[in-house]
């Protein structure tokens, strides 16, 4: 493919705003607020920022400017620098598209909420009636009205993995509009989603800001973010805290899916990306916490009426069992007459038990929600409360599309680029119906996940198919820009771009720290996989109107297992095709692994400059 007819970006803030709406997704709304939540509110971000600055930063310049270099996607850059090394890139399309196959079904919910946004009353709001039309349906009446929604109607959800039951019509087509948007976004390339990214980027800013403002409005609001920022150091103590930051940093920036390399190849070669780098990062992270404040606002609601509501339960029981007037119990004071009550009536107080409830703002607040728990239930059930709940409704639910889609583009991206490299593939494929293609079959895939076991299936890709490959790839990469490339080729790059060397903060990052902290996170995620014994997920029980923790089967295990080995054999499988291929060209002379590398590597880099 002719390097001189490559696209380009229309300007660097198209490049600027694509690396944000990629790297700002779904998991700064729900994934980041939990965390803060799980491991001592704002004590997290201590950690959170250091490895931002350990390892998010470098490992962003780095993609970048291996993207930027070689003006080619992921397996063709890797290529470049040693034909043993194209594995590195095709485990990070793989990985982009097990993404793919999963992540815009995310975009389906949101679009099945979006549209049940404009009911005269909110469909999660209240427990539809039963067959009988004589009360409300017992599984709902059971759990809440919001859970009811979600599993119920929006999933339709079997009660396990082995029971597939049909596909959801509804679904079906929310995931087909999904796909068809996403299509259109990226039908040209970056020539069209240039122009896309400057309302996905900055639409949901606008979002988070009105609910912000109408947030810290609402009542018991302070109660949330005091929860938030007010600090539990001990939590630093807790190793998980600082593995649970890194990682954090490491999916929210993209690292080593091949989106980064793939946006970078389309940069003029001048162009500044180390304070791009910079900058996307800071945004992200910032956008974290922003989008934090937001949510433990809404939380903080939602805790204080759920805590209100047990003290008007408490307050009508004390009421209907003890002879006092109506007045006299406040729910300011519902703990001092319970005091005084339960002294005075011990035995009326016996005979409350199983009915009694410990109400608490405190263990309202510590109740963890990660994942679409936070996004779909918990929002939707604070929505309910406020005035004009469609509106918010409405405005929620089209900020977590374009968040979304945003994300989308960076991961089709990542797959459409790398085979574009290859000049049978540009030569004869459009990058239109290409990218049709791609779409196309991500599509038919994805259906499978719009069956009613197809929230376990989602929660399996999403728990197995991107984490153990993605440290993997990622630290290879360090490490083959650091030691097999090596730092001063990567310096000589850098200055033949910018102008400049990097500074010693780059290179101490990316020889010594990064990899240290990758190989570390490497190690954890091995060893809680074996210690962790047989995986497992959340299954929902119909009669109990809650989840329970169940194991997978055999043929989960084994996809499991799949997932996490496809991506990883990739590198070697990839580098002993090269070394066999290599050595059975008659008339090559032997040669080491490592004069091999560099010698076609400096023919690569030749060509590239030619």
């Amino acid at each position: 493919m002719d390097k001189d007819a490559r696209p380009n970006w229309g300007s660097p803030m198209q490049f600027v705003l694509a690396c944000v709406s990629y790297a700002v997704g779904l998991g700064n709304v729900w994934r980041f607020p939990y965390l803060c939540q799980m491991h001592g509110g704002g004590g997290f971000l201590i950690p959170y920022v250091i490895m931002l600055v350990l390892e998010g930063l470098p490992l962003f310049y780095m993609e970048l400017a291996i993207g930027q270099k070689m003006r080619l996607g992921s397996i063709r850059a890797w290529s470049a620098i040693s034909p043993y090394l194209g594995g590195v890139g095709l485990a990070s399309v793989l990985t982009s598209l097990y993404l793919c196959l999963y992540y815009n079904i995310i975009n389906a919910w949101s679009f099945w909420y979006l549209f049940n946004s404009f009911q005269p009353v909110l469909p999660w709001a209240e427990c539809p009636l039963n067959a009988n039309r004589t009360g409300p349906e017992e599984e709902c009446a059971r759990t809440t009205p919001t859970q009811y929604f979600f599993y119920r109607q929006t999933l339709n959800i079997s009660t396990s993995i082995d029971e597939t039951g049909g596909l959801h019509v509804g679904q079906v087509l929310c995931l087909l509009l999904a796909w068809i948007l996403t299509y259109l976004f990226i039908l040209r390339g970056v020539k069209s989603a240039g122009k896309v990214v400057y309302f996905t980027a900055t639409f949901p800013y606008l979002v988070l800001f009105i609910y912000l403002i109408r947030g810290l409005t609402l009542h018991g609001a302070v109660n949330g973010i005091k929860y938030m920022f007010m600090p539990k150091m001990e939590h630093l103590a807790d190793p998980k805290t600082w593995v649970n930051a890194a990682t954090q940093i490491f999916f929210s920036l993209g690292l080593g899916f091949g989106s980064l390399i793939a946006f970078a190849s389309y940069n003029d070669y001048n162009n500044n990306f180390e304070r791009q780098a910079v900058v996307v990062a800071f945004i992200n992270s910032g956008t974290s916490i922003f989008a934090s404040i937001v949510t433990f606002a809404i939380y903080g609601f939602k805790a204080t009426v759920n805590f209100e509501s047990c003290l008007e339960r408490t307050r009508l029981l004390l009421l209907n069992t003890f002879e006092m007037a109506e007045e006299l119990i406040s729910l300011d004071n519902i703990s001092d007459w319970i005091e005084k009550l339960s002294a005075k009536y011990p035995e009326q107080f016996d005979s409350l038990a199983g009915v009694w409830e410990n109400c608490s703002l405190e263990d309202e607040l510590k109740t963890a929600v990660e994942g679409a728990g936070l996004a779909f239930i918990v929002y939707s059930e604070a929505i309910q409360n406020m005035p004009l709940p469609q509106l918010w409704s409405v405005l929620y639910f089209f900020m977590l599309l374009m968040l979304g889609l945003g994300s989308m583009l960076g991961n089709v991206t990542a797959i459409i680029t790398p085979l574009r490299d290859f000049e049978v593939v540009a030569r004869h494929i459009s990058i239109e119906a290409l990218s049709g293609l791609v779409c196309l079959f991500c599509l038919l895939v994805g259906l499978s996940f719009t069956t009613a076991s197809g929230n376990y299936w989602f929660t399996m890709f999403n728990d197995y198919a991107a984490s153990f490959s993605l440290l993997f790839v990622v630290l290879v990469e360090v490490i083959i820009v650091s030691y097999v490339y090596g730092i001063r080729r990567f310096e000589k790059d850098v200055e033949d771009m910018l102008g400049r060397r990097p500074s010693w903060f780059w290179k101490i990052l990316l020889v010594a720290v990064s990899p240290l902290v990758l190989a570390s996170l490497f190690i954890f995620y091995i060893v809680s996989y074996i210690q962790g014994g047989t995986p497992t997920y959340q299954a929902w029980d119909k009669h109990l109107g809650a989840s329970v923790v169940t194991e997978y089967p055999i043929y989960g295990q084994v996809v499991i297992g799949l997932l996490l080995a496809s991506t990883v054999s990739c590198v070697p499988l990839s580098a002993l095709y090269t070394y066999c291929k290599t050595k059975r060209r008659p008339g090559t002379r032997e040669l080491s692994v490592s004069q091999e590398w560099t010698l076609l590597g400096w023919r690569c880099e030749a060509e590239l400059r030619e």
